[in-house]
């Protein structure tokens, strides 16, 4: 990609280019690039820098809006490797000469003080531009991670959404500055800085949001695993299964977050079960067991006030529910059962069956995967099942490791598991009942 950037470079001419133009638009590049907005997505981050290599492509071409991209080699990014740099320059190079070319080919115009058909000559040809711009630059960054096996192709296609937005929405900036150059001239683009830098501080508060709500539902998760040594990990494990079978089933992207989120507090209602019942090694009273069946409840009651979760609630409250009925807490059936819970539930009884408890030793995934197949259409709903054993042959399953015991403390440990659908809970004066 190096190369084919530097040979395009190299064939281009830049008869036309006004130099002033290209030179104040590489310092606004160089600028904007030190200085890059963080994304709610993992390693991802926006350079402010589209927005001067959009005007580029308006007030340089083609060519200088190539060129124009090579500022990249000499980022503001210290941390950059030179390839890291090298990679950079080129996929904005060739962005921009892909863009420009597109610009030109819907009539795009240079901006002229005296022009009065801008809309027409201009607009709807950047849209073009823009468009075309953060598509080659996604494409090409992906290619680079996919054939690096730095992500899986799924991960790039949930993730791509938020990138193409940021981009989208600083690209329109490089507007703003080639409407403002023929009456302003280089001023606007000191101008455009101050708009800039106040997106990316709000780009930056969203973020730390973002880390704040990550940080409060760690806190619940880790207090709710207090509750018994050998589920810690559970709450991760099965918020990731989930989140598996949700985008299998092509939830949207924002509902796919949701469910993130439901699956890591799904249990938190057992903050509000007392520890000697979780903990208990035999029967459960009539008593006893209505606790452990008011614990989705419960959970709803910790968590209804956090406003962030929306759809989230109604997994963490119906993720018990059966496909028969026979479940807690209101004996939903069927389609009655919120599509959270119904996900929940699989990813629940799947990392149950394959951790180790105190009681027994870790089923295998064949095993836990023949007990999801027997529960289908009674426990489970089989779209749900389906689409969670397709993801598990496309993804596989990394089951936690055994778990040791610390020698320094004495550990509590829970000696039955409502989670886990082959080992019905034991109810005095009762068969086993779940």
């Amino acid at each position: 990609m190096v190369a084919l950037a530097a040979a395009l470079i190299a064939t281009s001419s830049f008869t036309g280019v006004d130099w002033t133009k290209l030179a104040v638009l590489a310092l606004l590049f160089l600028i904007c690039d030190s200085a890059p907005a963080r994304l709610n997505v993992e390693r991802a981050r926006v350079s402010l820098s589209f927005a001067a290599s959009l005007a580029g492509v308006v007030l340089l071409g083609p060519a200088g809006a190539a060129l124009l991209g090579l500022s990249a080699l000499v980022t503001g990014q210290r941390f950059f490797a030179p390839e890291k740099r090298a990679f950079n320059g080129a996929q904005f190079a060739l962005s921009g000469f892909c863009a420009g070319t597109v610009f030109d080919l819907l009539g795009g115009d240079r901006f002229h003080p005296e022009q009065s058909r801008w809309v027409e000559n201009v607009i709807g040809p950047f849209l073009g531009a823009l468009v075309t711009f953060v598509l080659v630059n996604l494409l090409l960054m992906a290619g680079v991670l996919l054939l690096s096996r730095q992500a899986a192709p799924r991960e790039l296609l949930h993730e791509s959404g938020q990138l193409a937005v940021g981009c989208l929405g600083y690209g329109m900036v490089g507007l703003l500055i080639a409407g403002l150059w023929p009456r302003i001239g280089a001023f606007a683009a000191v101008l455009v800085l101050l708009p800039l830098f106040i997106a990316r501080w709000a780009m930056d508060q969203a973020y730390a949001q973002q880390q704040a709500h990550a940080a409060t539902l760690a806190a619940l998760c880790q207090a709710v695993e207090t509750k018994d040594y050998y589920t810690r990990g559970h709450s991760e494990r099965v918020s990731r299964g989930s989140v598996m079978i949700a985008q299998e089933i092509g939830m949207r992207a924002d509902r796919v977050e949701a469910i993130r989120y439901a699956g890591m507090l799904h249990d938190v209602g057992k903050l509000g079960v007392p520890t000697k019942v979780l903990q208990k090694s035999g029967s459960l009273t009539e008593e006893e067991f209505a606790a452990i069946q008011l614990h989705p409840m419960r959970g709803l009651e910790i968590v209804r006030e956090i406003g962030f979760l929306d759809e989230a609630l109604a997994g963490i409250m119906h993720h018990h529910e059966k496909v028969n009925g026979r479940g807690y807490p209101m004996g939903l059936a069927g389609d009655e059962i919120p599509e959270f819970a119904r996900v929940i539930s699989v990813a629940d009884a799947f990392d149950s069956m394959t951790s180790t408890r105190s009681y027994r030793a870790a089923r295998t995934v064949a095993e836990a995967v023949a007990e999801l197949r027997r529960g289908m259409g009674d426990h489970f709903d089989p779209v749900m099942v389906e689409a969670f054993l397709r993801a598990l042959d496309r993804d596989g399953w990394e089951p936690p490791r055994p778990v040791v015991l610390p020698d320094d403390d004495v550990v509590e440990t829970t000696q039955q598991d409502h989670d886990d659908p082959s080992a019905p809970l034991r109810v005095a004066g009762d068969e086993a009942r779940r």
